[in-house]
């Protein structure tokens, strides 16, 4: 190996073999002149596509694609080959290496041409200097076929070890949290050749999507199918989005699916939340199912679920939320939901005063339309329930195990989704009533056995908060009640606490782990702004365990504690199994 001197020369006689444009090499940390405290700079794009880095402060870089500063290993330097014919969209070659030399370069120039015929010697051979950051090395560009093309492009990670190492790998590849639109995932999904030989149920909604999933889900099981659950977002583990046979997957389960969509991604820049639902539609579509059950993430339309073309799609409970995504009012969201139609397949639509933009949209695409009201009916007593819709009839059902009366709304549309694939799917009445009466869903008004009650609800926008305080109305009477609250900074937070307000006698808000989250003092603020509950307390605290530990110190055993807002509120009291209680006066 030649030192650092001498391989600014054999770089030059590189050059001009391949004839590419200027490429140096940067600095390492065992270089005398290397100054992890030189500011950022980004140099020309050299021929090869490389830009060089001549420094880097606390080990951060330029990621000029995301227009952003990448964090990377302090203070560690590579040098990286890269060949690739000009003819060529990717490397064909690519290492990295302490310090080049010449053997080194003629050996990649000349691995590459035994890739490619009569590439290697006059196409792009490069080296360049690389800060090896965690998502890979910060300096790649690709060439789309023509030699000193100047695109700048994606990172190229490293092997990654976990699901947790993909996970932030995820987070940092796009610029936005939410990007609305098919064209790129649809294009990656291609390249994957995904596609499912089992009938697909997709469901959408603004409230009850879960609920309705996993009542799907638990009904199928039961009918003897091997299902496959796609749900977002989770509550303490990533791997719960991710279900087979009613079982979640193991984190290292979906590993090799995530290198399946980085294989294929290229150039596409994803979202965390579209590299992360391609890695689990390719989980379950390579598991040989008989069924599955897709939750939509936002909208419908234009989510990157939506890339799959179900055999049946439900659309549930339709409110005001996402709106500075979905449009300003009910007619808007229920345009984008119905996004998930197909032309002569089925549509439950399972809320009972839909938009007229959902029916619309179905009699315009000419789906089959099963609406609440008038293709299927609910009828009961407090003691059970009964279906009737198309020529079929259930009676004397119990009460889905999901508790509430917003469930009854969801368990109409299951059944009425099953019958509408009961010539691909038939379930027979044993298994209906089994897949009800057992279903579990944590954080869907759950209510944790002990003293004092607590109940667990992800409800997070004022349509959700009002079912949830008429659930709460239908408990019965409690001294007194606390409230953990922790929610996003982009939600109507005024609205879902004056709904709640006066059933609560004291809140606790609480922080929680994430940039959207409003904090617990600008929480505290806006409940005083809306409280007409006099004598009622508020409080902070730095995350919803602490909340929850508050809570519970203050309550008497027969008092009511209630864990709402956000799905990071809930799946932070879960965060080491479900709550233990010692009220203060139990055991005194």
């Amino acid at each position: 190996m030649l030192p650092v001197a001498a391989n600014f020369k054999l770089l030059a006689l590189a050059r001009l073999l391949n004839g590419s444009g200027e490429v140096r090499l940067g600095k390492s940390d065992a270089h005398p002149r290397f100054d992890p405290g030189a500011p950022v700079h980004d140099g020309p794009l050299d021929g090869a596509g490389l830009r060089p880095h001549h420094g880097a402060r606390a080990g951060v870089v330029r990621d000029a694609s995301a227009n952003r500063l990448v964090q990377c290993a302090p203070a560690r330097a590579f040098s990286v080959q890269q060949s690739f014919p000009t003819d060529h969209p990717k490397p064909l070659i690519q290492r990295p290496i302490g310090n080049a030399s010449l053997l080194e370069i003629m050996k990649n120039m000349i691995d590459t041409a035994r890739v490619k015929p009569r590439a290697g010697f006059f196409d792009s051979v490069a080296m360049g200097n690389a800060i090896q950051a965690n998502n890979g090395f910060a300096h790649r560009t690709d060439h789309a076929g023509k030699r000193g093309a100047r695109q700048f492009g994606p990172i190229i990670p490293p092997a990654m070890k976990n699901l947790s190492d993909w996970l932030a790998h995820c987070e940092r590849l796009h610029p936005a949290t939410i990007e609305l639109g098919l064209e790129r995932v649809r294009a990656v999904a291609q390249r994957m050749e995904l596609a499912f030989a089992c009938p697909v149920i997709t469901v959408a909604g603004t409230n009850g999507k879960g609920s309705t999933c996993a009542m799907l889900d638990s009904v199928l099981t039961h009918a003897g199918y091997r299902t496959g659950l796609y749900t977002s977002p989770h509550l303490v583990r990533f791997a719960e989005r991710c279900r087979i046979q009613g079982q979640v997957v193991d984190d290292e389960d979906l590993v090799p699916f995530f290198e399946r969509v980085e294989a294929a991604r290229g150039d596409v820049s994803l979202t965390y939340f579209e590299f992360t639902t391609l890695a689990i539609l390719a989980r379950l579509a390579a598991a040989a199912l008989d069924v599955v059950i897709l939750e939509v993430g936002l909208g419908g339309r234009l989510d990157a679920v939506n890339v799959v073309d179900p055999d049946c799609a439900v659309i549930t409970s339709i409110d005001l939320d996402h709106m500075e995504f979905l449009g300003p009012d009910r007619e808007a969201i229920g345009y984008e939901k119905a996004g998930i139609m197909r032309t002569g397949r089925p549509v439950v639509v399972s809320d009972p005063a839909p938009p007229r933009s959902v029916m619309d949209r179905a009699r315009e695409i000419g789906a089959e339309l099963w609406c609440a009201g008038r293709d299927f009916h609910v009828s009961g007593d407090r003691q059970q329930w009964s279906w009737q819709g198309r020529g079929r009839r259930y009676s004397g059902l119990a009460f889905p195990a999901l508790r509430g009366a917003n469930q009854l709304v969801n368990a109409a549309g299951v059944i009425a989704a099953l019958q509408a694939l009961r010539d691909r799917l038939p379930v027979n009445a044993q298994a209906l009533r089994n897949g009800l009466v057992l279903v579990e869903w944590p954080g869907r008004f759950q209510i944790i056995p002990g003293e004092p009650a607590l109940v667990l609800d992800v409800a997070h926008n004022p349509h959700a908060v009002a079912t949830l305080a008429e659930n709460l109305d239908a408990m019965g009477f409690y001294p007194a009640t606390h409230a953990v609250f922790g929610a996003m900074a982009d939600k109507d937070v005024a609205g879902m606490l004056a709904r709640v307000d006066p059933l609560v006698d004291r809140w606790y808000f609480c922080d929680l782990p994430t940039p959207r989250a409003a904090s617990a003092t600008d929480l505290m603020s806006a409940w005083r702004g809306v409280s007409r509950h006099a004598g009622a307390h508020g409080s902070v605290a730095g995350k919803p365990s602490e909340a929850l530990q508050a809570a519970l110190a203050a309550a008497d055993p027969a008092d009511r504690i209630i864990v709402f807002g956000s799905f990071f509120t809930v799946g932070g009291v879960l965060q080491d199994g479900l709550p233990r209680r010692s009220a203060r006066h139990l055991g005194a």
